[in-house]
């Protein structure tokens, strides 16, 4: 049975929404979808198509939504469709939306850089080296099960959020010298969240392509793509995904482009 994704892009043209969600397209047509690409949220108020949808893959950075179209995205997600995505496209969407806001469950609220008196001013001064650290939860979780804790330059989310998400991974911010909190932060980094019959997953990192290209960031995505979708046995389908050979510390697997097993 063909299902279908639908693949919601746009908002600030700076997290490359076309280029990022593009990126997973070919996956999600090798793993039995039809993609259905939209630019703007505004297909969420189409009650009869997204009766059909079987995952969303948010990729709208800030922007603006009507209520109507954030009922419809609630209203599929509580039937059973699965919402997934990455950085900003999903926790920083729809900012004044309340509704949306309760449906995520996590809000990007900043990405301190570099201190002050390291700054650059050369368009990367939000860029910091930080780990992301797996959690006890992600040993035997289908999305994280086998991954290593790594390491990014790139931003690092703080973000506000609720007690409703199932954390996998967290990113702490230290306290520096000149910083006005006074002690490290944590924020989740990978998470799950239940919303009625339906199933989200969120991966904080993925600010450009570049990052979204990085192994185990790109095996995240894909297996929270796959179990937003139920489907546990693709997520444990090593052949599938194709990225696993991280968990041992190895280089990703070949994307030739082809189905296994087909």
């Amino acid at each position: 049975m063909t299902r279908t994704a639908l693949v919601v892009r746009g908002g600030w043209p700076g997290h490359d929404p076309v280029g990022a969600t593009d990126l997973f397209v070919p996956f999600l047509e090798r793993a039995g979808f039809d993609v259905d690409r939209r630019d703007g949220p505004d297909v969420y108020a189409d009650a009869a198509l997204m009766a059909g949808v079987d995952l969303v893959l948010q990729c709208v950075s800030m922007g603006s939504i009507e209520p109507e179209a954030t009922a419809g995205l609630r209203a599929a997600v509580a039937a059973g469709t699965g919402l997934a995505g990455w950085h900003g496209g999903v926790v920083d969407s729809f900012r004044a939306d309340a509704d949306y806001l309760h449906l995520v469950g996590a809000q990007f609220a900043a990405h301190p850089g570099r201190p002050a008196g390291e700054q650059r001013h050369d368009g990367h001064d939000a860029f910091v080296p930080y780990a992301i650290r797996f959690t006890e939860a992600a040993r035997d979780h289908p999305i994280t099960r086998g991954l290593t804790d790594f390491e990014l330059v790139t931003e690092q989310y703080w973000l506000l959020h609720d007690d409703l998400l199932d954390v996998l991974a967290t990113t702490t911010r230290e306290a520096r010298v000149g910083d006005p909190w006074s002690r490290p932060v944590t924020s989740p980094a990978v998470w799950t969240r239940r919303w009625g019959r339906g199933r989200m997953a969120v991966v904080t990192p993925g600010h450009s392509v570049d990052v979204l290209e990085h192994p185990t960031v790109r095996t995240l995505v894909k297996r929270s793509l796959l179990w937003a979708t139920r489907d546990d046995a693709a997520v444990h389908d090593d052949a599938a995904v194709r990225d696993d050979a991280v968990a041992s510390g190895g280089d990703a697997a070949p994307d030739d482009g082809r189905r296994p097993g087909r």
